[in-house]
């Protein structure tokens, strides 16, 4: 069987950078830190007082307010992204087969919110079961493909993956496989999140995954940098319209890139520690550059995972020179995460959707708040330290990783037809 060719014709951004896709780009090529103190409840109690929040957006300038009223954050999210992607790749949507069209979004959390409050208005009342009969539908993680499915009346496959930070990821894959397997023409892809919220700081710090650097937020994600002391917690979403070539040159989208090849891997090591040498992070490049039938010296960047914790980025590293070998000093590497923060199940839309624009203006965004070298890290590799560099980028690969192990990579590539 002949698989499919896969091109990217949308893309949407609602980040802690920006409220749009260009905002979003600029910000990332200059440089912008998204980390500022909390503003979306009382954070003077915990040991994190600072996250990469959304600015001056209102989910009002989107959905009817009570259309948005009866879904969770993490859905309102999805559905502006996916908005703006959908009016980016200019379907004709009566000319668009609805069985052939489909859903898979990613969310590693879903509704904390929802469930947050829903159980806090229950344990402070009288003990009456007086619950929101949204309360479950707006929680669930597959919800926001059910709306997105439902608005664009797309019957296709439709379904939420869920694999911690991987999440959205693994539905970019999902995806890219089920139109190369010639099961659906058009997919809407990518994640959201919104777990900036008293649960998601509280639960993140007593994990002590979280940067506490209060006192100066905007430099506190610090990637390969040796004073790094944990992750930012951001919010948002990502989302990416998926079409096969041949339909995508039918009705004459513009394309911004041709997805090549994804791999998965699992690390079976730790539930939250990554494998100390990196063997699912190998494992998973490795997994990629097969699919994508390439060698590692065709790879010009890499968006890493980066989430600037002490053992992430060097078991990331170490895997990276294993697959690259010598090519890996040609490489650019970056951690977006540096500006945008960790927006968990939804990183892998946002940083996808870096990588795609990297490609497509041969400008790589850059890792921030570089200050002192790592001792434990190989210098000599080019992180794309604190300033964008401009380089032909023919194809980039991006990692995500997450909690229980799960590793996605995926590889795109300048379109040639």
């Amino acid at each position: 069987m002949e698989l499919k060719r896969v091109v990217i014709t949308g893309m949407g951004a609602l980040t802690p950078l920006g409220n749009n896709l260009n905002d979003y780009w600029e910000n990332l090529i200059n440089g912008v830190s998204g980390a500022a103190p909390i503003q979306q409840f009382d954070a003077s109690k915990f040991k994190t007082q600072f996250a990469c929040e959304l600015k001056n957006f209102n989910i009002e300038d989107h959905l009817d307010r009570k259309e948005a009223r009866k879904i969770d954050q993490f859905t309102q999210y999805a559905m502006v992204s996916v908005a703006e992607a959908m009016a980016d790749a200019g379907f004709d949507m009566e000319k668009l087969n609805p069985d052939r069209a489909g859903v898979i979004w990613g969310s590693g959390i879903g509704g904390l919110k929802t469930f947050q409050d829903e159980c806090k208005e229950f344990f402070q009342g009288d003990g009456t079961p007086r619950f929101n009969p949204f309360f479950i539908p707006k929680m669930i993680a597959d919800i926001a493909a059910g709306h997105l499915s439902i608005k664009y009346g797309f019957r296709g496959p439709n379904f939420c993956t869920v694999s911690a930070c991987a999440s959205s990821t693994n539905a970019i894959v999902d995806a890219f496989n089920y139109i190369r397997l010639n099961k659906a023409d058009v997919f809407i892809t990518g994640g959201s999140e919104a777990a900036v919220n008293e649960a998601g700081i509280g639960g993140f710090n007593a994990l002590k995954a979280l940067s506490t650097r209060n006192d100066d937020p905007k430099t506190a994600s610090r990637p390969f940098d040796v004073d790094r002391d944990g992750f930012v917690l951001g919010e948002g979403s990502g989302a990416l319209i998926l079409e096969e070539l041949n339909h995508a040159l039918a009705r004459g989208a513009k394309i911004y890139a041709e997805v090549v090849g994804g791999g998965m891997s699992a690390d079976a090591y730790h539930i939250t520690a990554p494998h100390p040498e990196g063997l699912g992070a190998n494992a998973v490049m490795r997994s990629a550059l097969e699919d994508a039938e390439m060698q590692p010296s065709e790879i010009d960047y890499i968006n890493v995972h980066g989430t600037s914790t002490p053992l992430g980025d060097i078991a990331e590293t170490k895997a990276i020179q294993k697959v690259f070998g010598d090519h890996a000093y040609n490489l650019n590497i970056s951690s977006t995460k540096s500006m945008t923060g960790h927006l968990l199940g939804a990183a892998g839309a946002i940083e996808a959707i870096a990588t795609v624009l990297a490609v497509k203006n041969d400008i790589v965004p850059p890792t921030i708040n570089h200050f002192t070298d790592d001792p434990d890290l190989d210098n000599k590799l080019n992180f794309t330290f604190n300033k964008a560099q401009k380089r032909t980028v023919n194809a980039a690969l991006s990692n995500t990783f997450g909690f229980g192990g799960h590793n996605t990579s995926i590889i795109v590539k300048k379109f040639k037809a």
